[in-house]
């Protein structure tokens, strides 16, 4: 009912006068398109400035929807806003892009995240964080490293990405935690306690 093939969006209501950021995202979020039509959805909503922009809010979902459709390298090229912000000399995150009324919102410090489980790749895969999934999406990036806090302990894991685009890994799980690292499309698995070098 919303679906428009010419525009290749989805609309905001049936009569397709309106589109936006948010109905596409949702679309991708909920699984209404997947794999490369979601791709397709997501690309176009990126580059037509002429639909409802997403707040910085949004960005949030938008961003999810981003990585969802396979499309998480281009995660650091979507900071603008927040790069503006800190140019404005904010130390803290502004509720909407200028002018602002404040400047100092929850809401928009989702790069804080982001950054781990985007870029990082940092994932629950199981109920109780009992599995990790851990699919990077470091960009232009050549080096990436960090941990983020386990029920059990640190997930600790640490880049480097070589000119022929071949990775070279160090994961470190929790003891008792298992894993999977996700990178172009191969799957290796990981071990809890101990370090995994891995190159791919």
């Amino acid at each position: 009912m919303y679906w428009d093939a010419d525009k290749g969006l989805f609309a905001d209501t049936p009569d397709k006068e309106s589109f936006s950021q948010h109905a596409n995202t949702f679309a991708v979020l909920g699984g209404v398109v997947e794999g490369e039509e979601a791709r397709q959805v997501m690309e176009k909503i990126l580059r037509e400035p002429t639909i409802t922009q997403g707040s910085i809010y949004f960005k949030y979902y938008l961003h999810q929807a981003v990585a969802k459709a396979g499309l998480g390298n281009r995660y650091l090229e979507l900071l603008d806003e927040w790069r503006a912000q800190l140019s404005r000399g904010l130390t803290t995150w502004a509720e909407q892009p200028e002018p602002s009324r404040s400047d100092c919102h929850a809401w928009g410090s989702s790069p804080n995240i982001e950054l781990y489980r985007i870029v990082l790749g940092i994932d629950s895969d199981a109920p109780g964080f009992s599995k990790v999934r851990i699919s990077p999406n470091l960009g232009e990036l050549k080096e990436a490293s960090g941990s983020i806090p386990h029920p059990k302990g640190q997930v600790t894991v640490k880049y480097s990405v070589d000119r022929k685009n071949q990775l070279k890994a160090e994961i470190t799980l929790p003891a008792g935690v298992s894993g999977t690292l996700v990178w172009n499309g191969k799957e290796t698995p990981l071990t809890g306690g101990e370090k995994n070098c891995v190159a791919l």
